[in-house]
């Protein structure tokens, strides 16, 4: 049961829900989207807001490795039990 619960605000359409559920409070978390630019005063989503509203918990884990280390997604692995993407190892 908390794993469907987990996928209920972990997947796509879920932004305002999944970030939420991870600082507490729905009101909290639409004024950190606005902060970031992701979504209007109005609280319609930004197109930026939009683009990561689509994508799931693993895009979005892989898209935050990647900028912050400047390298390709495909690099990166995901953890579900973290919600972290790390490097791949080399074989």
């Amino acid at each position: 049961m908390a794993k469907q619960a987990t996928q209920k605000f972990m997947g796509k359409n879920k932004l305002v829900n999944r970030l939420g559920a991870q600082v507490g409070s729905r009101k909290l978390a639409t004024n950190i989207l606005k902060k970031r630019g992701d979504m209007k005063k109005s609280g319609e989503l930004t197109k930026k807001g939009k683009k990561r509203d689509a994508m799931t918990a693993e895009q979005r884990a892989k898209d935050r490795a990647s900028k912050r280390s400047g390298r390709p997604t495909k690099d990166f692995k995901y953890n579900p039990r973290t919600n972290r993407a790390t490097l791949k190892s080399k074989k």
